[in-house]
């Protein structure tokens, strides 16, 4: 934790905060000069200028003001202004249209697969609740700005995503105000880390907000709930599959096997009700797609390609795609081997093994972005500000007869681990 208050107090100055606000102004500039992704390039447009005045706010107003008025800044140009205008304008990645494809799909056939697929958007590598993010759509159509607008999967990616740190805060942070997590989730949310997946595709928003939310219900013992929020991350996407042992283990250390058996049961029976009848009806488009075209065995290759060390040796042939399987599972085994000598005690170890173990997996694939780190960098990120030390938290304590409630103090959250 010390090392925690260290950061925090130097992330805390005005001008390591411009400095970060500049940095980001930088990389934001940079994909319209470099990247050949229309929408990635109008985020760069809208977002630069965001982080610039957000900049220029920190070292102007006053200390009291300035990071709030900056991250509102940022947030505005970064995320809530090109959302806004990409989502009237129609304009998204590929992933947004796959997901509300699939909604359609999963109402009128009962599987969010298509049968046949000759291009590489016609492929849906999402497990069948993601389908739930693009049933706005469905409902309200693109009749009109409004319909546009609350009917893009976009908007919904980022309600789930904050609605679960917001959540997992509270649960983390027991007690204290929840008004406390609007600047940092602001500024997480106007990074680049969150704010350009935002506006553009945002996939993987939800996931991550998942998985944070069950490894907070997990260290605080609520077996049920943390198996529900597991087996929908489960039911999303199977890069959430390692989140399961990650939070069961972190139960079972905490709490005991009891509860780590009351939260594995929903999760594995919940998502088995969810996956299995698509399994059941639909194998192969569901081997296709969610197997093969991810690790790159299909005729029709994944476009992620960024030069992560698993793309590279996929690139040298077959011989190249084989070794990058082999090192992936290799990768696999060690982290599953490792993870009971080693079993998390908080969330904040649990989220950095489950995070240790993705950027393992998302570098050694056969095909990958580096986009995709967003959601293991978040993992480190947003439990240790939840539980960053040093904030008043109140504390119940049994009364004594002879004092009211009211004189009872408040004590550190640092003073409560001493007495733990």
């Amino acid at each position: 934790m010390a090392s925690t208050r260290r950061a925090l107090r130097v992330l805390g100055h005005p001008v390591a905060q411009a400095g970060g606000w500049v940095a980001a102004a930088g990389w934001a500039a940079a994909f319209p000069l470099m990247s050949h992704l229309a929408n990635q390039a109008a985020w760069g447009r809208f977002a630069a200028p965001g982080y610039l005045l957000a900049a220029v706010l920190t070292v102007t107003l006053p200390c009291g003001l300035a990071a709030r008025a900056a991250g509102a800044a940022a947030v505005l140009g970064a995320a809530l202004l090109p959302l806004g205008a990409l989502a009237l304008t129609g304009h998204h990645q590929s992933e947004v249209t796959v997901v509300e494809r699939s909604a359609a799909l999963l109402l009128h056939t009962g599987s969010p697969y298509l049968t046949e697929t000759p291009h590489v958007v016609d492929y849906n590598p999402y497990l069948p609740a993601m389908a739930l993010f693009g049933l706005p759509r469905v409902v309200l159509g693109e009749a009109g700005p409004a319909a546009r607008v609350l009917g893009d999967a976009r908007l919904w990616f980022a309600a789930a995503f904050l609605a679960c740190l917001l959540t997992g805060w509270r649960l983390l942070r027991p007690g204290g105000p929840l008004r406390a997590s609007v600047l940092p989730l602001t500024v997480l949310t106007a990074s680049p880390l969150v704010a350009l997946a935002l506006a553009v595709g945002g996939v993987d928003l939800p996931l991550t907000g998942v998985c944070c939310l069950a490894m907070a219900l997990a260290e605080r013992g609520h077996p049920l709930r943390t198996g529900l929020v597991l087996a929908l991350a489960c039911t999303l996407k199977w890069t959430a599959w390692p989140a399961l042992p990650v939070a069961l283990l972190l139960l079972h250390r905490r709490h005991g096997p009891r509860s780590a058996l009351r939260a594995a049961v929903p999760a594995l029976a919940v998502g088995g009700a969810v996956i299995g009848p698509v399994a059941a009806l639909h194998p192969h488009e569901l081997y296709e797609q969610v197997v093969r075209f991810p690790l790159g065995l299909t005729a029709v290759h994944t476009p992620a390609g960024s030069p992560l060390p698993g793309k590279v040796l996929a690139g040298l042939g077959p011989y190249g795609h084989t070794l990058s399987l082999t090192l992936l599972a290799v990768g696999a085994l060690a982290v599953a081997a490792w993870l009971p000598t080693r079993p998390p005690a908080t969330a904040v170890a649990a989220c950095d093994l489950l995070a240790a173990g993705l950027t393992v997996a998302f570098a050694l694939a056969p095909a990958g972005r580096f986009g995709y780190l967003a959601l293991p960098a978040v993992l480190v990120v947003w439990p240790r500000l939840a539980t960053a030390p040093g904030r008043p938290v109140p504390v119940p304590r049994r009364r004594p007869t002879h004092r009211r409630a009211a004189d009872v103090p408040m004590v550190s959250r640092d003073t409560v681990r001493t007495r733990e």
